[in-house]
């Protein structure tokens, strides 16, 4: 493979999606449009990836970081114009330039490689990717020569009858020759309508060279569609999870529903793990071998390992390790840590938190802050007092500890392996390992009390 490198187009403001977000960072199945369009280009063997941002430039290059360089085109002046900001970085580059639209995150990285491919092995100047449309009307058809390369680029307005019977259009995605695309833009006029720099005129200016223009047809339209308003958002939504989904159920998980299954494209499943409907899995989150997820199940950002249960929780930046069993109704928040065997029975909240190996959260606690060890027993309604209004501290408990319903443990405060408290206790004061604490006020029977009330 010789140098290839992408310009990715990502200037326009996207009116139609009437947002002030710039219309390439809308997300789709999890991330930007405009990070789908940069993985697809790495996937391709891109070794430099150039986006040229306008609108909302600066939040756009906080989003990508250091993933691309960027070029600014401050005036919308069409496309030809917005690759012409990429030359001071890449004027003296040689090999294939591959131009990119930031709103078309159905590309794959192999479709950009067979692009790829087909341009190096045409010999072509210039090579446009194309799709084949069930319904072509507004598209640029392509015509082709008799050997296959492109003769010309017609609009559908200016397309003859027969013209207009061709479904072959272009998806506004292209290879060139660098250098030679480079030339052919500063012959570009902007002698039209819009009075615009129009990128496909390159194409025309090579062919009255000479050169020959090619034409690799995608195997799925779908793939290259752009998106430009949240309707069409919506439709890219439904097509890249079908296709995640579709992913893992080959690669040996099993999924209910699909139609009511959402996967995040960086998401990963384990084999034979069970996905219920209703259930989101987003962001980063990994989920191991043999688990059952849901029903109405979301995690976020979420470390799962194998042999998981769980349904109708909530979890989000947190680790979950093997043989875990969960919910109904369980809300694990940001630095959560359930150590193997954990079980946690229905309404609990667990916040920042170090959960040992086989112990039990049974049902109607929240345990924030806290640092629980081994085979610990936690009563119903116990509660870690983490918060004096000011700052939070940690409660420590150690292993096979047992604490009595209705408990209350304000931190900071540690209960020793082996310790008891307890039920109804509020502990304020730590309690040494194998001791019991009770903390209670004495019991007081009024006579005669309920006599007088009525």
């Amino acid at each position: 493979m010789d140098n290839l490198v992408t310009i990715i187009l990502a200037a326009g403001k996207g009116t139609r999606m009437k947002s002030k977000l710039p219309k390439v960072l809308h997300k789709v199945a999890g991330k930007s449009m405009l990070q789908h369009v940069i993985d697809a280009a790495k996937a391709a063997g891109a070794s430099r990836n150039v986006v040229v941002v306008g609108f909302g430039g600066d939040t756009v290059k906080a989003a990508i970081g250091d993933q691309a360089e960027f070029a600014v085109q401050a005036e919308q002046l069409g496309t030809g114009h917005a690759v012409m900001q990429a030359k001071p970085l890449l004027g003296s580059e040689k090999g294939t330039v591959m131009v990119l639209c930031g709103d078309t995150p159905l590309l794959t990285g192999q479709l950009l490689e067979k692009l790829y491919n087909e341009h190096k092995a045409s010999g072509a100047k210039a090579t446009v990717l194309t799709a084949i449309m069930p319904d072509a009307a507004g598209y640029g058809r392509i015509v082709r020569t008799a050997d296959g390369a492109v003769s010309k680029i017609v609009e559908h307005k200016d397309a003859t009858e027969e013209e207009r019977k061709i479904n072959e259009v272009n998806s506004g995605i292209y290879c060139f020759d660098i250098q030679a695309m480079f030339e052919a833009l500063e012959s570009v006029g902007c002698d039209n309508a819009q009075g615009e720099y129009y990128l496909p005129d390159v194409l025309e200016i090579l062919r009255n060279k000479g050169e020959k223009i090619w034409a690799a047809a995608a195997d799925d339209y779908e793939s290259t569609l752009g998106i430009n308003s949240r309707l069409q958002l919506s439709g890219a939504e439904k097509i890249l999870r079908r296709r995640k989904n579709i992913e893992l159920m080959d690669n040996g998980v099993t999924i209910m529903d699909p139609d009511s299954t959402f996967v995040d494209a960086d998401v990963t499943v384990g084999k034979d793990t069970i996905i219920y409907p209703f259930t989101w899995l987003e962001g980063k989150t990994s989920v191991g071998e043999n688990c059952q997820i849901g029903p109405n199940c979301r995690f976020t950002d979420t470390k799962m390992g194998n042999s998981v249960v769980c349904h109708f929780s909530y979890g989000h930046e947190c680790e979950i390790d093997d043989g875990v069993t969960f919910g109904p109704y369980v809300h694990l928040r940001p630095d959560t840590h359930l150590f193997k065997g954990v079980k946690i029975g229905n309404f609990v909240e667990v916040k920042n938190s170090n959960v040992g190996e086989g112990t039990k959260l049974p049902h109607l606690q929240y345990i924030g802050d806290s640092d629980v060890g081994a085979n610990v027993n936690m009563g119903c309604g116990t509660i870690t007092v983490n918060y004096d209004g000011k700052k939070k501290f940690r409660t420590t408990i150690g292993d096979n500890a047992f604490v009595g319903c209705n408990s209350n443990l304000v931190a900071p405060v540690t209960v020793g392996d082996g310790a008891y408290i307890g039920a109804g206790s509020t502990i304020t004061k730590d309690v040494p390992a194998g001791e019991l604490a009770i903390a209670r006020a004495h019991q007081k029977n009024i006579q005669g009390w309920a006599d007088k009330r009525k």
